[in-house]
């Protein structure tokens, strides 16, 4: 892996979070992720299961974990299962876990090889009340994709009918929202990458270079600075691109005179960084563009110091479109008669802004939340605020990752440009 690890006292002290909310006599079985196949023998890249590392820490493929804190004897309270190895596997594919790293990146003594897991589950379960299995309960999922947990939850559903399942998402799910110091500091170096693929950036652009040119320009400084690569599938785009929410396709050159933006992040030891900059292609602002973004700050910047903790997003989503409503009025786009004529039901700024200001962001870019759970210090939200002005060709969104705490928030993006004036000295340098 090319990040540094973690200690395993953060992954010691997940699973006493954990414990903490179970019922006596519960065991929990989590599973990593599959590597998931493309055609012929192709496959994409492993990305572990957010769960099973929150949990663990333990980054490979074949991994499982039987956690059993009322375990009647000491050694099987604990027990994480990884690939067992072989000269073949080594030739192929490198080195995997021995059981001596397994235990010193988990703080799990008890390391067995996954080809054990079902023997020793069954060992144990029938002195157990509650089996606890996870599934991705994301409100946004809407995967076909069977995964590996959901394979391995319909497995212990109908091998042991006759416990009590219970759900882990929503119990891990509060856990994770609220992040330990260890967390804020891999986010913040995913932040500091991200920050360095920028300023690359700023001083690459200009008329005539292509939407993937910049793409690659990103993952160059990326992964020379230990990223693993980008969090997400970048934004890069220009134009008139930029009204477009999810354009992913960063083909097209850049034109002289227009804005381009950017939604990029890195991921760093599974955390991610999630920013949004949206810059002028030729280092200049017009001053329409100089407008519009202007307010898109002011936004960004109410939206900062209103996030809070006791919020709810609900109500803070309500509150910044209506400070929004008014910078769209201040931009010529409708008027305060046209908003008192208005369907309240589709509401005029929707149509310049249609989209949610936050999100959650941990070891998943729109990581697990609540809705209807109010903000709390330690937890990390994005604040992106956005103006989409397809008649004039014209998207500017700014987008920062916060730290609540009480009084001002952590910005964990505070040192990427994002002044007009900062922006255009850069480019212009």
């Amino acid at each position: 892996m090319r990040y540094t690890p973690f200690s395993a006292e953060l992954f010691k002290k997940n699973r006493a979070k954990l414990y903490a909310q179970l019922p006596p006599k519960s065991i929990v079985v989590v599973s990593s992720n599959d590597i998931m196949p493309t055609n012929a023998d192709g496959t994409m890249g492993f990305r572990q299961n957010s769960e099973l590392f929150y949990l663990s820490g333990l980054d490979q493929e074949e991994t499982f974990l039987i956690l059993y804190p009322d375990a009647p004897e000491a050694q099987w309270r604990e027990i994480a299962f990884v690939r067992e190895t072989s000269e073949l596997i080594e030739i192929w594919e490198g080195h995997k876990y021995t059981k001596e790293e397994a235990t010193q990146t988990s703080g799990i003594k008890n390391i067995q090889w996954s080809s054990n897991f079902e023997s020793l589950l069954k060992t144990l379960v029938y002195s157990a009340n509650h089996i606890y299995l996870t599934d991705n309960e994301h409100l946004r999922n809407a995967s076909v994709v069977q995964t590996q947990n959901a394979r391995l939850g319909n497995t212990i559903r109908n091998t042991y009918p006759n416990h009590a399942i219970g759900r882990l998402a929503p119990i891990l799910s509060d856990l994770r929202m609220q992040k330990e110091p260890e967390e804020l500091q891999a986010l913040q170096v995913a932040c500091e990458i991200t920050d360095k693929g920028f300023r690359r950036v700023l001083n690459f652009t200009k008329p005539g270079v292509t939407e993937y040119e910049i793409e690659a320009e990103f993952i160059h400084e990326f992964t020379r600075n230990r990223s693993e690569g980008f969090a997400y599938t970048p934004i890069i785009a220009s134009g008139a691109n930029a009204c477009v929410l999810h354009y992913i396709d960063n083909a097209l050159p850049c034109q002289d005179g227009d804005m381009l933006l950017l939604d990029v992040g890195a991921s760093y030891a599974n955390y991610n960084a999630d920013m949004t900059r949206t810059i002028p292609v030729n280092g200049r602002f017009s001053p329409r563009q100089k407008q519009v973004y202007q307010a898109v700050h002011a936004v960004l910047n109410y939206a900062t110091e209103i996030m809070q903790p006791g919020v709810y997003w609900v109500d803070y989503q309500k509150e910044v479109e209506r400070f929004m409503e008014g910078q769209l009025i201040d931009l010529g786009l409708f008027t305060r008669a046209d908003v008192e004529k208005q369907n309240p039901a589709n509401p005029l700024f929707k149509k310049y802004f249609m989209h949610g200001v936050a999100h959650h962001l941990g070891l998943d870019v729109h990581d697990v939340w609540d809705k209807y759970k109010p903000f709390r210090e330690g937890m990390v939200l994005t604040c992106e605020p956005g103006i989409y002005i397809q008649e004039e060709g014209l998207g500017i969104r700014l987008e920062n990752n916060l730290v609540i705490q009480s009084g001002t928030n952590i910005n964990l993006m505070k040192n990427i440009p994002l002044d007009c004036e900062e922006i255009e000295d850069l480019m212009n340098q």
